[in-house]
């Protein structure tokens, strides 16, 4: 009986492991991007912008936790949401969704017109529903991972509120990203600090060479990974600002480019 030589295994490029962890995946950013701009995205991109969406409903869930642990609850239910934007309007995020959602009725105050007559909720929607509010439910199994993997459970409506507010979060990121590239750079930048009375302003942010910048490089026909922090870097502030640059920005340097 002879034996047969051994088979050496094909390599292949190790790149899954890296996004293992991402809720949100990459493919389900390319879809959305697919709504908000022509544009190719790279893969660099979408791993960012995923990584990005993973910092931001994090924070959101964690901040959640602690007001429903005050309570002595494991699982979120709606006005935990409410509370953590009370707390933190760092993560105020996605409010397109709340004119959307049960959650927020009779909290967003009143609206008038230049004829001082109230605005009602259903013309402050609009008669076309935003892609990122019709597109919520593709973001179901995502928030479930990521509540398991912070330890809580959620009851059905805040899951949908997560839900949207990470579609609405990401569309908009997509967005700002296309912008970005078609303005080659930054061209409209706003800030905004946190100041308490009788304490010095903070230090500008501007000394973030990613905050100040103008340029871009690479074609115009492609959203490239830098192209997301800088929309990123729009979109938020603060700390949870800093913390989805600086996450995102290592899962970028560990992709590989298309």
């Amino acid at each position: 009986m002879t034996t047969q030589p051994l088979r050496a295994e094909r390599s292949r490029p190790r790149t899954a492991c890296v996004v293992t962890d991402l809720p949100f995946k990459p493919q389900l950013v390319r879809a959305v991007f697919r709504h908000a701009t022509s544009l190719h995205v790279s893969r660099p991109a979408a791993w960012a912008a995923a990584s990005v969406t993973r910092t931001v409903l994090t924070e959101i869930v964690d901040a959640a936790r602690s007001a429903a642990a005050e309570e002595s609850r494991m699982k979120l239910i709606p006005k935990d949401l409410v509370s953590a934007i009370d707390r933190n309007v760092e993560v105020d995020v996605g409010s397109e969704w709340y004119l959307h959602s049960p959650t927020f009725h009779g909290l967003m105050g009143e609206v008038r017109n230049a004829d001082g007559a109230v605005v009602s909720l259903r013309e402050r929607r609009g008669a076309r529903t935003p892609s990122g509010v019709a597109g919520a439910h593709r973001f179901e199994a995502g928030v479930r991972r990521l509540l398991r993997s912070r330890g809580v459970r959620a009851v059905p409506a805040m899951v949908r509120d997560l839900d949207g507010i990470a579609s609405v979060f990401l569309t908009a990121l997509a967005r700002d990203a296309a912008m970005v590239v078609r303005e080659g750079g930054v061209k409209r930048f706003g800030t905004v600090s946190l100041v308490v009375p009788g304490e010095p302003a903070p230090a500008p942010l501007l000394k973030d060479p990613l905050l100040a910048l103008s340029t871009r490089h690479g074609d115009k026909r492609t959203v490239g990974g830098d192209d997301v922090l800088a929309a990123a870097a729009m979109q938020l502030f603060g700390d949870l600002r800093q913390r989805a640059i600086t996450e995102a920005a290592a899962m970028t340097r560990k992709t590989p480019a298309d």
